[in-house]
């Protein structure tokens, strides 16, 4: 009996992420390497070729049972097999066993955490917390659970705006360093400082202002839009840094 597959590709599609989609009464399946599909519906990988372990369409990838012509055009109305896997890797479900699932979930808790505790400081210490810290507050506080169809960054800001409600946590601010030339200086100032939690320095040069001060991440994008169309891009706007911290080690708790 012959067999749809050499012993080449046998090897090639084990230890397989499989993922599933039901359209037009059909089962229609991807072969695709683990760690990889979360990884494109995240857009962190942009080559297909990464994730596809064949552009093959199948009706069941463990027997190798490849689908028919006419049952994909039925059901996605393209013979296109890389566009295909492209609707199925956007749409369908990805198959994990429950250990896999549970690791998964494991691993963007703790993602999770470690985003939390890089972006945010304890206001009276001024210091980071550990992670430790910030898992367990997750856990027994707020009761948090992982979202797998949204990403760690995402799901981060939900935890930090919660874990405010039960203990002292604020974001890390950015020190921005602003220059703006003197046709637009005066009248742009004031709009800068609405955003700015503190300013720090304010220097004037024939005319030209430079200010350092500190805002709050959430406010960026609102200030830099502000800043290009005020002055045609003719303004400096430099992260300076990421933190208020204060120096020394981190308690490790």
């Amino acid at each position: 009996m012959s067999k749809i597959f050499t012993p080449t590709n046998q090897i090639r599609l084990t230890n397989v992420a499989v993922v599933r989609m039901k359209k037009a009464g059909k089962r229609f399946e991807i072969a695709c390497y683990k760690n990889k599909v979360v990884s494109w519906r995240n857009k962190l990988e942009k080559d297909i070729d990464e994730v596809l372990q064949t552009h093959t369409i199948f009706t069941n990838v463990s027997k190798g049972q490849v689908a028919k012509k006419e049952d994909l055009m039925k059901a996605f109305e393209t013979e296109d097999q890389t566009e295909i896997c492209k609707q199925i890797l956007a749409k369908g479900e990805l198959q994990v066993s429950d250990k896999e699932r549970h690791l998964a979930l494991e691993s963007m808790f703790k993602d999770i955490a470690t985003t939390v505790a890089s972006k945010c400081i304890n206001p009276e210490t001024k210091r980071p917390y550990p992670v430790t810290m910030i898992e367990n507050a997750m856990r027994d506080e707020i009761h948090f659970s992982v979202k797998p169809n949204r990403n760690a960054k995402q799901q981060a800001l939900d935890v930090i705006s919660q874990l405010k409600e039960v203990m002292p946590l604020e974001r890390v601010q950015m020190r921005l360093k602003i220059v703006i030339p003197e046709k637009e200086a005066r009248k742009l100032k004031d709009k800068v400082v609405k955003f700015a939690t503190k300013m720090e320095t304010e220097e004037w040069d024939n005319g030209s202002l430079t200010i350092i001060c500190l805002i709050d991440p959430g406010q960026y994008r609102g200030i830099d839009e502000l800043i290009r169309s005020e002055t045609k891009g003719t303004a400096l706007l430099e992260l300076v840094n990421l933190n208020e911290v204060v120096e020394g080690e981190e308690l490790l708790t």
